[in-house]
């Protein structure tokens, strides 16, 4: 599909070095975090700017070569990975902060910033930027592209809710400007809005907009183990009621625990109780904090909690937040292989969900674990391969998986609450909605990309 006169001119454009083929590609940029799915790019072109990308998109338009974006590979669901070769550009050279607007409360980036970086500028600026999806060295752009949620959207929201303004190029490589620093925006429908969550399927983000608040003064945590999941997830809704809202609420189970502590080599505060909740709570005050954590603990125990801990002291954030910020990892390293399951519930049917994940591990005797966010239902649920061979992993997994996200459709739940749906989660996608949301979906993506040729094979094709 690219050929040498391609070549050629891509090495016009970039210069020899950022023109990458054959056995000069990294195996890395086959395929994402998730297992399973891969495929090679024919050409990898290490872009620096909006102009170098709208002239490659000119050309692949013209061309009808199919282009896939990449930031730092981190997804879940195969969205990066080239399934029809052609052209991967690799977003992670465009990485720079480009303004902190204080006035307007504004940060403007480039789409290979690491959601960490942004983090550290603006903490350093006495600002604050919410959005707080597990996986720190994420892109902005990749964040933008699945509208990445995390543990503080319970309080804060999601990406999209903090997105003001975008620069794109669409895939016949004109560049187009959404939104800006307005806080008010009704002027036509919102394409800004359409692209957040789009992954990498309508056009390619070259500069995002992104909405700050200002860095709330106090924060700290509460730690709080329950005899069981149905206790702990029963609380939560009271928790909500109650207005005292924690910034997360967080559900984890023993044994993910214990894996983190094998994997970290350090002792979690508690791990005796078969369930806990965490919640985290910020403010401008110590008076206000204290007010809502004390209103919540004492739910907590009134509900049936075991104890209550509170997280108050740097260490012990330390312990808890790099525990449960090392859940994937260490539920990943327990094992030869695994697959996820990114569903999201209403809140009050997580218990329900979970106790049916465990229903599957007896089913089909094989080792099954979640943690996710309780606060908003969304749930991470990891299906692990350990000694199983070829056959039995892929037999076993798709009968849990459709076991899975019926039930999720059952309880009035989604396909994804936060990872999107990619390559690999395209088949669930389709058994949740009908024709006439199908349609509508492909044709956004024909009215964005006629010839198809922006990350094909993904989402809702």
């Amino acid at each position: 599909m690219v050929n040498l006169e391609d070549i050629k001119y891509f090495k016009s454009l970039l210069g020899e070095d950022r023109v990458l083929t054959g056995d000069e590609i990294n195996e890395d940029f086959s395929h994402d975090e998730l297992g399973g799915v891969s495929k090679m790019p024919e050409v990898l072109l290490e872009v620096q700017n909006t102009e170098e990308i709208s002239k490659v998109m000119k050309y692949a338009y013209e061309k009808g070569i199919p282009v896939v974006p990449r930031g730092s590979g981190t997804g879940l669901v195969g969205a990066s990975v080239p399934m029809l070769g052609g052209i991967m550009l690799n977003m992670s050279s465009m990485n720079k902060i480009l303004e902190l607007d204080e006035e307007n409360l504004t940060l403007t980036v480039e789409p290979g910033v690491l959601l960490m970086e942004i983090g550290k500028f603006v903490e350093a600026h006495d600002l604050f930027y919410p959005p707080d999806p597990g996986e720190k060295s994420a892109t902005i752009g990749g964040n933008i592209s699945t509208n990445a949620g995390g543990m503080r959207a319970v309080k804060y929201g999601v990406t999209r809710d903090y997105v003001r303004g975008l620069e794109v190029v669409l895939p016949n490589g004109e560049v187009l400007n959404l939104g800006g620093k307005v806080v008010k925006n009704s002027s036509g429908y919102s394409i800004k809005d359409l692209i957040c969550g789009s992954e990498g399927t309508l056009a390619i983000i070259t500069k995002a907009i992104l909405k700050l608040l200002p860095l709330p003064k106090k924060t700290i945590s509460l730690l709080v183990p329950f005899k069981d999941l149905d206790t702990a997830i029963s609380t939560v809704p009271k928790i909500i009621k109650s207005k005292a809202i924690p910034t997360a609420i967080e559900f984890m189970q023993r044994e993910v625990i214990l894996s983190a502590e094998e994997y970290l080599g350090k002792k979690f505060p508690d791990n005796s109780a078969d369930a806990y909740l965490l919640l985290s709570f910020d403010g401008n005050s110590k008076e206000d904090v204290e007010k809502d954590y004390g209103k919540v603990a004492e739910i907590c125990l009134n509900e049936g909690a075991l104890d209550v801990y509170i997280v108050d002291t740097d260490e012990r954030k330390e312990a808890v937040w790099n525990a449960r910020g090392a859940f994937l990892e260490a539920v990943k390293a327990s094992t030869t292989e695994m697959d996820e399951c990114d569903v999201v519930v209403p809140r009050n049917k997580v218990a329900e969900f979970i106790k049916y994940t465990n229903e599957l591990q007896n089913k089909f005797n094989i080792r099954i674990r979640s943690f996710g966010h309780a606060g908003d239902g969304n749930l991470h649920v990891y299906i692990l391969k350990d000694d199983l061979n070829k056959e039995e992993w892929n037999n076993k997994l798709e009968e849990i998986f459709k076991s899975m996200y019926s039930k999720s459709m059952g309880l009035n739940g989604l396909v994804s609450g936060e990872h999107g749906i990619g390559f690999a989660k395209k088949k669930y996608l389709f058994n949740q909605y009908g024709e006439e949301y199908i349609s509508l979906m492909k044709n956004i993506k024909k009215a964005f990309d006629p010839k198809n040729i922006l990350n094909p094979q993904k989402v809702c094709e």
